[in-house]
This record gives C-alpha cells, structure tokens and sequence, in this order.
C-alpha cells in the first residue's frame, strides 16, 4: 500500500512538472512572437478611421488661373443693383472723388453670371490689380489712370472698346442713367482675354494665406470681440457689416442699406475683413485722389467674430501686401471672401461686440 501510495505521489509530481514547462514555454512563445498572435475574428477592433484634411473652398490653391481684377460701382444709384460680389474671392474699397467709394473685386476660376455694374478705372486701384497679377477690367478711366495703364503695359479690358461685345447695358434697370448700368460675365471676360491673347496663368501665388480649418484669433494678445463692424470713408459712406454667428459671416450694409445681389437675390456677404489707413489726397479741380499706399502701418484683421491688430506693408506699386500679427508671425485667413478696405487717415474704424441684453 506504501509503494501504490509513493507511485502514485511521483505521477502527480511528473504531471505538474509536465504543467509547467508546458506553460512555461507557451509564455516565452507568446512574448517572442506576440506580433504574430490573432485575435479571434470576433473580437478584431475596427480599422482606425483617418479624417482627411479639409481643403480650402474660396479658391483652387493648386490653381494657377490668372485672376480677373474688375472695377465695380459704388454710387448709391446702384446699391439695389449690384450683382457678382459674392462669387469673388477678394473685395477692395477705395475712396474715389466726391467721398464717395469704388470697389474692384478679384475673381479666380469663376464662372459669375453676371457682373454688375461696371465702371471707369483710377490709377491706384492698379496697384492691387499688379499685386495680384490680374488681368483689369473697367469701364473708362481717369486720365491719370490711362495714361499708367499704358505705362506700366497693364493687361486690361476696356468697356469703352467692346460694348456689345463682351459688355452690356442692363435694360431691365429703369430710372438711372446709362453709365450705371454696364455689366459684364466671366463667360464674356474669358473670351477678351483669350481674344487679346493676354496670359492666362500667373507664377505669382496667391496674396493671403488661407487655412481650411477655424482659425482661434484669442491666441493674439489684444484681441476683442467684433460683432459690429463700421468703416466710414467719408461723411456720407460708410461700410458696415454686422456677423452672424449661424453662417459666421459678415452681412453687408452700405450706410443703412442692406446689400442684397441683384442676379442672385442673396445677401452681401463676407468671411474676413483686413481694414487701415493711407492718406488720401486731392490731385485736380474734378476732386479725384491719389494715395500714399507704398509704406507701412497698422490695421485690423476680423474674422468669425472676434478682431485683433495687425501690420501691413508694401513696398512698391506692383509689390504684394504683406500682412502680419503684431508679434510678426504671417496673417492667416478663414476660408472665405476678404474684404479689404483702404481707409482715409481721420477716419476710425469702429468695431463693437454683442450688445448687452
């Protein structure tokens, strides 16, 4: 009975022994080639999902289409009857004689509808045509205006030549003069330039830096909120703009009057604004202007609510504008239409948040 119970001792010792190098060695292989350990099926975790990058909307960055710079009419006559202002990617407002303002907006690969109303060129506007590399539309000009387009060998596209070619008059306009109705389409505007056998493309990369995703102004120091935007050029022209937080963009106004497209029937409207000072000054009996634009200074960019100060400078007529933060790093823009307004030294910007309730 002694030996049965001894044997039977020694079979339980081997078996546990046996256990635990069987064990043993199933551990090392696991930790030697844990790669090529597999899960169930029914316990494999999803594949990770990688989000793409968004891509900016506003304009192809990839693109190098030439874009077209053309001058629009601001004269209160036509506010009702603006059309194409939002299939632009870049607005400027100027002043021009009279204290009134004139607008030239900057289209890339676009195919507006309908242009309108067109009017007659002056000569620092063409500084920002040459800084973007664009082909001018206008309709008539200034003498100083024509005698620097022919100077400077600016690619343009004169109404005066082409009426009923590549321009028209809106007959559906009634109780204004003629001079206020002249439009135009990018249809029309692609088939001058080939026709003049302008260059289409351009190496000169775009003037703003654009980012796809929401850009956090509070990270700037000074930085407040801008809910309310008011820029007056003179006494009786004021831009005004006014956010809504649904679209986070910037409503139009000229003085009260809400700006709404002709053609489209949809609100005025822009995404970013970038608004300073230069000093304007009197050149003829007729009143129009010149300006001291080549230097530098400071302004305001405004964006998705909220405005912080920034830098601007420029170094000569055909040179980019170069905007920065106050601390010196490179200005970057929403996605959206820039509205730019060049405004008179004795003017101030007025900029306010949400009202209190």
């Amino acid at each position: 009975m002694k030996k049965l119970k001894k044997r039977q001792k020694k079979k339980l010792l081997m078996f546990i022994t046996i256990g635990i190098i069987v064990l043993a060695s199933g551990i090392g292989y696991f930790v030697l080639n844990g790669n090529s350990y597999e899960k169930p099926k029914d316990q494999d975790e999803p594949p990770e999902v990688i989000e793409p990058e968004p891509e900016v909307q506003i304009i192809d960055l990839t693109s190098n289409s030439r874009p077209y710079a053309v001058m629009i009419n601001n004269n209160s006559a036509v506010w009702k009857y603006q059309s194409g202002l939002n299939d632009a990617y870049i607005n400027y407002e100027m002043l021009v004689e009279g204290g009134i303002t004139r607008e030239m907006v900057l289209f890339k690969d676009s195919n507006a509808p309908k242009i309108q109303s067109i009017r007659s060129s002056r000569h620092y506007f063409l500084d920002y045509a040459l800084e973007n590399d664009a082909i001018y539309v206008h309709w008539g000009w200034s003498p100083q205006a024509q005698s620097d387009i022919k100077t400077l060998g600016i690619n343009n596209i004169n109404g005066l030549s082409y009426e009923g070619k590549y321009f028209f008059r809106d007959s559906t306009i009634k109780g204004i003069g003629s001079e206020h109705k002249g439009y135009s389409k990018m249809e029309s505007l692609h088939t001058a330039a080939n026709a003049l056998k302008y260059r289409t493309t351009t190496e000169s990369g775009n003037l703003l830096d654009y980012d796809a995703r929401p850009i956090d102004l509070t990270e700037y120091e000074g930085t407040i909120d801008a809910t309310t935007v008011e820029i007056p050029y003179s006494s009786g022209y004021t831009a005004r703009f006014f956010y809504d937080e649904e679209t986070k963009m910037y409503l139009r106004n000229q003085n009260k009057v809400e700006l709404i497209d002709y053609n489209s029937k949809e609100r005025v409207k822009t995404k970013n604004i970038i608004v300073y000072n230069v000093k304007y000054r009197t050149i003829d009996n007729y009143g129009r202007q010149d300006m001291e634009n080549v230097g530098s200074g400071t302004g305001y960019f405004i964006s998705e609510g909220k405005a912080v100060q920034i830098k601007w400078s420029k170094s000569s007529r055909s040179a980019k504008t170069i905007y920065t933060h106050m601390n010196g790093d490179p200005l970057v823009v929403n996605d959206g239409i820039t509205y730019i307004g060049l405004q008179p030294t004795g003017q101030s910007v007025k900029i306010t948040g949400p009202q209190a309730q």
